[in-house]
């Protein structure tokens, strides 16, 4: 009898941690590498509220499944710090799914953790092409730099600027966003007169807007980053009087976040831009956002920041309710695939090839509109691709 006992008793045991696992597999733990403090703290904060907005709205269960986040700092552009961060969610926490990634140094420490311990990545922001290359669980659901350069040179193009200067941050998505520009610009039969790489922490921009000035180009395409950056060179693209002599500013369009256009004030007025949001956007998805953001963040305005998180949290709802409550990477990688839907930026589709987004590229022009500055669009380009992984 005893043998028997034994068996039932160890069919017992099973039995009882199935349970255990089962009860515990109800919860899905996300984890979120975010810069919450330090000199990009306003990109974590964006993410993070279109994250609120979207569980607001969606509830916080899927497929059964309560979802919780963990939010851990990686303090700014810190890939060390990213990277213990999400060693930490991944071997103490036990996370599901990691997510946020604000900017492209941190996604890359991290994706090679996301691959060992197979779990899914979902970038809601950082842009350099190649980091989904990185992975083969990580999907990407905000942009890459050469969209918005390419849209923009191919605008550029087309409306008479036949000259352009470069001017970008020396850094991967500067760099992104200088190469397809002209790529694409001089392929459609503009001529580069000019190039520049200033240090991402530049604060002072003078010199280099003297080296613009004096070439004396249709147009200067420039990517540097959001925020304290941006606000110095616009200021001074004001202050040595390029707009006075004729040239035309433009570029992809993280340089008009609608998070610092209070920042910039007027001295941004009149630059074009090529980008997937604004929160100008005339849809009644964004309309409803919008709203929905305003009311939940009264002092804030949504920003694309926010909008990758929303979406970076409608893709997952939509994967587990697909793979039903399934969170397992290569399972979530392969339900991600071709998954589209219509997001407050308009339509959007993950690339069953590449992992990356496709969407439409809007050109607009900053404007005041009644009393606040806002991106109008004025011409659409649709169902862009990243146009690097395109001529692949």
């Amino acid at each position: 009898m005893r043998p028997v006992k034994t068996a039932i008793q160890a069919t017992l045991v099973a039995a009882a941690l199935a349970s255990a696992g089962l009860a515990q597999a109800k919860d899905l733990t996300i984890g979120l590498v975010l810069s919450v403090s330090g000199p990009f703290a306003a990109y974590g904060k964006q993410i993070k509220h279109g994250i609120d907005v979207y569980m607001a709205e969606h509830g916080d269960t899927v497929a059964g499944r309560k979802v919780k986040l963990i939010v851990k700092d990686d303090t700014g552009m810190a890939p060390q710090v990213a990277k213990r961060a999400a060693q930490e969610l991944l071997v103490n926490d036990k996370v599901d799914i990691l997510a946020g990634f604000d900017l492209t140094p941190n996604a890359f420490s991290v994706a090679p953790l996301a691959t060992q311990a197979k779990v899914p990545m979902i970038v809601m922001n950082a842009a350099t092409s190649s980091i989904t290359e990185k992975s083969p669980y990580i999907v990407r659901v905000s942009m890459t730099l050469p969209q918005g350069s390419w849209a923009m040179a191919k605008w550029a193009a087309e409306n008479n600027i036949k000259s352009a200067y470069t001017l970008v941050a020396d850094y991967g998505p500067g760099h992104d966003a200088e190469t397809q520009f002209k790529k694409t610009f001089t392929e459609l039969g503009g001529k580069i007169v000019g190039q520049v790489r200033t240090p991402v922490n530049t604060a002072d921009y003078a010199a280099y807007l003297e080296r613009v000035k004096d070439a004396k180009p249709d147009a200067m395409f420039t990517f540097v980053p959001p925020g304290s950056s941006m606000v110095a060179l616009m200021k001074g693209f004001r202050e040595l009087g390029l707009d006075k002599a004729g040239i035309q500013a433009i570029g992809p369009g993280d340089l008009t976040d609608e998070n610092e256009l209070a920042a910039m004030g007027n001295s941004a007025l009149g630059l074009i831009t090529a980008f997937h949001y604004s929160q100008a956007h005339d849809s009644a998805e964004n309309k409803a956002y919008v709203a929905a953001y305003k009311k939940a963040f009264p002092k804030d305005r949504p920003n694309f920041m926010s909008v990758g998180g929303y979406d970076g949290m409608h893709l997952i709802y939509q994967v587990l309710e697909k793979t039903k409550g399934d969170a397992t990477g290569d399972a979530f990688v392969a339900a991600a695939k071709g998954m589209q839907w219509t997001s407050p930026r308009g339509p959007v589709q993950i690339d069953p090839e590449t992992r990356d987004v496709v969407q439409n590229e809007y050109i607009r022009k900053l404007e005041e509109v009644n009393g606040e500055l806002q991106n109008v669009e004025f011409a659409t380009l649709q169902a862009v691709k990243d146009p690097g992984k395109a001529a692949k």
